[in-house]
């Protein structure tokens, strides 16, 4: 009935309103307790960044019952993101087509948010570089915001794989990706001194050719990473739209990447997958392939607060 992005809106306000008057339907009650990245999980199920990109939600998304929340993309400086219209339904085939561009109010709006939230979920907290910044300086955009974020969340999302932001996925090539997961975590060290370890983990696109995806992998293990999200949106699709594809049209791709990254991780190495996930069924499918923990977005989208039920519950 309404236009994406203000059904979105719309609907997160609303679940604000719902769990402030503790609406009991919509809080799932199982919890499994696991230890991944170092952190305790209450389950395996989270919620994508993009849903919650300034932290406004944490509270009520929390209320639903998943065991972690990642939001943002945050960047130094708020900003616009792309023209609108930019957020594109396909109905037919329950999947999205975004080209949003790290809309957002900025990393010190999401800091505050997480300071004053009271949330018991675990708190990932995704950044990224202004559009305006030169891949040449994008690393100090990252390492702005997590100085900002690391005192703040449980985990710090590096998003290098967004569609959306032009040259972003240059990123992952071998002329900036060793620099940047060096620096990074370089810093993570000076700040774990005095706040403790906070596990640093890598978004990465379903589109990564093999090549590259083997010396992805090798530079993630030799820099000790701590894990990855797989992935991202994929630009391989043939609609008529410009954007990240999302949604069950990603759920196959999204597979076929997380098993390579499985087969050239090893067994142990921390993997949260994404892409797809509209059922329990997706959801089991990803642990079957080797992911530790399960992440969704577009499923929220169709079939709303109820798929976390139907998740956790079955």
């Amino acid at each position: 009935m309404f236009p994406p992005e203000t059904a979105h809106y719309l609907s997160l306000n609303a679940l604000k309103i719902l769990s402030f008057l503790h609406f009991k339907e919509a809080r799932p009650i199982v919890s499994d307790n696991i230890e991944i990245l170092g952190l305790d999980f209450q389950n395996r199920l989270g919620l994508a960044a993009g849903m919650d990109k300034n932290a406004d939600y944490i509270n009520s998304l929390s209320y639903l019952g998943f065991g972690f929340l990642e939001l943002g993309t945050l960047t130094p400086r708020a900003q616009s993101g792309n023209i609108k219209p930019r957020l594109f339904r396909l109905r037919d085939e329950r999947s999205l087509i975004n080209n949003m561009g790290f809309n957002n109010k900025g990393i010190d709006h999401a800091v505050l948010k997480i300071k004053n939230s009271m949330s018991k979920a675990v708190i990932g907290l995704s950044i990224g570089k202004n559009q305006e910044t030169p891949l040449e300086k994008a690393l100090e955009d990252y390492l702005f915001c997590l100085e900002k974020a690391y005192p703040v969340c449980d985990y710090v999302a590096v998003n290098i794989s967004s569609p959306n932001t032009k040259d972003l996925r240059k990123l992952e090539s071998e002329e900036y990706f060793s620099s940047l997961i060096t620096s990074l975590k370089k810093q993570q060290q000076v700040y774990s001194k005095e706040l403790g370890y906070k596990p640093i983990v890598l978004k990465l696109s379903p589109d990564v050719q093999d090549r590259d995806l083997e010396i992805i992998c090798k530079e993630i293990l030799d820099k000790d990473i701590d894990g990855i999200i797989c992935s991202n949106t994929t630009i391989a699709h043939n609609y008529n739209y410009q954007g990240g594809l999302s949604g069950e049209q990603l759920f196959e791709i999204s597979n076929r990447c997380l098993t390579s990254f499985r087969s050239f991780l090893g067994s142990s190495f921390p993997i949260i997958a994404s892409g797809g996930v509209m059922s329990r069924h997706h959801f089991e499918k990803k642990l079957e392939l080797g992911a530790d923990l399960v992440q969704v977005y577009t499923g929220m989208i169709y079939k709303g607060p109820a798929l976390v039920k139907d998740i956790l519950n079955s």
